[in-house]
């Protein structure tokens, strides 16, 4: 499948052509804070649920004494860290469930 990669200025354009009734500027606003919002919930250890979609939360990783850097392949350490991890909620997973298979892709994998 050779699905297309949606950027932040295709959600906003997606909003705009559906007649909400804003204006681009407006869209890309409200976008922006919410992505900010998000950033910041994380940063401060929260975990955010939107029903109907999924679930962010910040989840520790732990360090590793002998890492390897691919490029150089240099050893190093790295130190516990946290990331950001998407759970897909029950609606979204149901939607990809859903999602036509190319037999090519579903061979290789």
């Amino acid at each position: 499948m050779s699905a297309k990669k949606v950027t932040k200025y295709d959600l906003i354009e997606a909003v705009y052509q559906s007649d909400a009734g804003y204006e681009k500027k407006v869209i890309q606003d409200i976008l922006d804070s919410l992505l900010q919002n998000i950033k910041t919930s994380l940063s401060d250890g929260n975990t955010i649920e939107l029903r109907g979609f999924g679930t962010f939360e910040p989840r520790l990783r732990r360090g590793r004494e002998k890492a390897r850097n691919p490029k150089t392949g240099e050893a190093l350490s790295v130190a516990p860290h946290h990331v950001a991890v998407f759970r897909a909620g029950r609606e979204l997973k149901n939607a990809l469930w859903e999602l036509p298979v190319e037999e090519d892709s579903a061979s290789s994998k």
